[in-house]
């Protein structure tokens, strides 16, 4: 006779970490480097959060990166996997981020359970609003970017400045950040700063890394 499933999400004994401030690197689909090469070249340059966003792996192989990738990052940097809280539950990730067209963030949590991380992408005050629940929220375009098609106008320094002020929970800004541009974006409040074509596409990922979170701490 079957018992009911239990609630507890696997591996989830010990609290999360309330968010980390520094780099957000995230190991993208379209990168050329095999993703865990990524993620571990995000680790040693001292990422404080690697996201997995490969949007084009099955359910199966998705999976099986995340738990490599967590082994890459345990007791290093946070890991949590892009889109699909089911799969960053069964690898025992920190947590999900979610876009505004994913699942919304109360299912996610229903699934996650109330240790895990869960982050939603937002590009406007309503949105910004509506995710007031979560532990963090991305934030962007703050500049131009190819990394993600179809985004709005870039928000720029003073847009980022107003969504750190209007949101109570921590807020990471993405887009066309540059290692250049760190030092300001950091000052206008955001406690993380995501990259995806900066980091994936160096030369060296790891050096980049490191020099992105140089940036963000002076």
């Amino acid at each position: 006779m079957g018992g009911a499933a239990s609630s507890t999400p696997l591996g989830y004994c010990q609290p999360v970490p309330s968010l980390p401030s520094g780099v957000y690197a995230i190991v993208d689909g379209s990168a050329t480097r095999p993703p865990l090469d990524l993620v571990g070249a995000f680790v040693r340059g001292g990422a404080a959060i690697v996201q997995l966003r490969l949007k084009q792996a099955g359910a199966g192989e998705l999976l099986r990166l995340a738990r490599e990738a967590r082994k890459l990052c345990a007791g290093r940097a946070l890991l949590l996997v892009n889109d699909r809280p089911d799969v960053a539950r069964l690898a025992e990730a920190d947590g999900v981020h979610l876009g505004q067209e994913d699942l919304p963030w109360p299912a996610a949590r229903a699934i996650m359970g109330p240790r895990a991380l869960i982050g939603v992408s937002t590009h406007s005050d309503a949105e910004i609003d509506a995710a007031q629940g979560v532990d963090y929220i991305g934030f962007g375009p703050i500049f131009a970017t190819a990394s993600k098609p179809g985004l709005p106008l870039p928000q720029g320094i003073e847009g980022l400045w107003r969504a750190v002020r209007r949101s109570r929970v921590p807020v990471v800004a993405i887009g066309g950040i540059t290692i250049e541009s760190v030092s300001e974006v950091a000052g206008a409040g955001a406690r993380c700063v995501a990259a995806i074509a900066q980091l994936c596409g160096a030369p060296d990922p790891e050096a980049a890394t490191r020099e992105m979170a140089k940036a963000f701490n002076r």
